[in-house]
């Protein structure tokens, strides 16, 4: 494969900025010195998404390549990118939660406050997200007080480009009615923001499983736990939060709008009690396991959809998705 510019190395696993000024000229012209390229994630509008392993590092990269043909008077826009990019310096959230020596349900709380902000203004935009989770959330710097940046817009939609139906996203965060192959809208990132209110309250997340047509049957069912002792010292405010997040439902699931009104977010019920010994140690031990942090292509999902017998075959195409298939898991 010929040389593609510009490409981003980005979030596989953890997303960083590591073409910096003019280095990544150099960086792209020798890209197959730096990177062996293992297989193709996606493709958007303009660039394809691969799964490259850097050399010497052995790190695990998404590469986003744009062919130098479809750059013509894109040029802003792409220079706009990887100065956000570089730009975003803070890590990622839960290296964040870990690295603290205290961390409580109202920090939680205040997290969470930021990143229903963000999604509610996409929202008002008309902007679908689509694979919310910790990863894509990032400090804008190391400060202390540094704000949460919404990261990856890879797979986000335009809700005015028509009815959404294409599996994508990342299986531990996927909405029941993506499952069920239905049409679907905002609430599907609401409901990711409550998997990741209960990860950020726990260290574990709603529903798991290492087979991942048993961890859909999960999702599909919508029910979870607020296992003991790990949720014993959570607010019960904090519970409804979450139950309301995740209701089966997409109807009577809360908007982000909604959600930024419950007292657990706007009101002072958060309690103030030292979680970080047990939320730190359970991140810890959840989230070093890649199937988390990865995506997944459609004929896979569909692949596991039709073991539980809740969608089409891999070879057929799911009735009433006019959106275009884009090979986003």
């Amino acid at each position: 494969m010929g040389p593609a510019l510009p490409c981003l190395p980005s979030a596989w696993p953890h997303p960083r900025a590591v073409l910096m000024g003019e280095s990544w000229r150099k960086t792209t012209e020798e890209i197959g010195t730096v990177y062996d390229i293992k297989e193709k994630l996606g493709a958007g509008a303009f660039s394809e998404v691969f799964l490259a392993q850097e050399r010497g590092s052995q790190r695990l990269v998404a590469l986003k390549c744009i062919p130098k043909k479809a750059l013509r008077g894109k040029e802003v826009a792409v220079e706009n990118e990887i100065a956000v990019l570089r730009k975003v310096t803070g890590g990622e959230l839960f290296d964040r939660i870990v690295a603290r020596g205290h961390y409580t349900e109202r920090d939680a709380s205040c997290l969470v406050r930021q990143v229903l902000g963000a999604v509610s203004y996409l929202h008002q935009l008309g902007v679908v997200h689509r694979d919310l989770k910790p990863e894509n959330l990032l400090y804008a710097s190391p400060l202390e007080d540094a704000k949460i940046m919404i990261t990856d817009f890879g797979l986000s939609k335009l809700e005015s480009d028509g009815v959404m139906a294409t599996a994508c996203g990342t299986p531990g965060y996927v909405a029941p009615e993506l499952l069920e192959q239905k049409p679907y809208g905002k609430a599907v990132d609401s409901w990711a923001l409550g998997v990741i209110s209960y990860i950020l309250l726990c260290g574990y997340p709603p529903f798991y499983d290492d087979n991942d047509s048993e961890l859909f049957a999960q999702i599909l069912k919508g029910e979870f736990e607020f296992d003991s002792p790990y949720w014993d010292d959570i607010s019960d405010s904090a519970k409804d939060f979450i139950q309301q997040l995740l209701q089966r439902d997409p109807e009577t699931r809360y908007t982000c709008e909604q959600a930024l009104q419950h007292p657990w977010i706007s009101g002072d019920t958060a309690l103030d009690k030292n979680i970080h010994g047990s939320v730190s140690e359970q991140i810890q031990k959840n989230f070093a396991r890649t199937q988390w942090k990865r995506a997944f292509n459609a004929t896979s999902f569909l692949r596991h959809i039709t073991k539980l017998g809740q969608g089409p075959e891999a070879d057929e195409p799911a009735e009433g998705a006019p959106e275009e298939p884009s090979g986003d898991w």
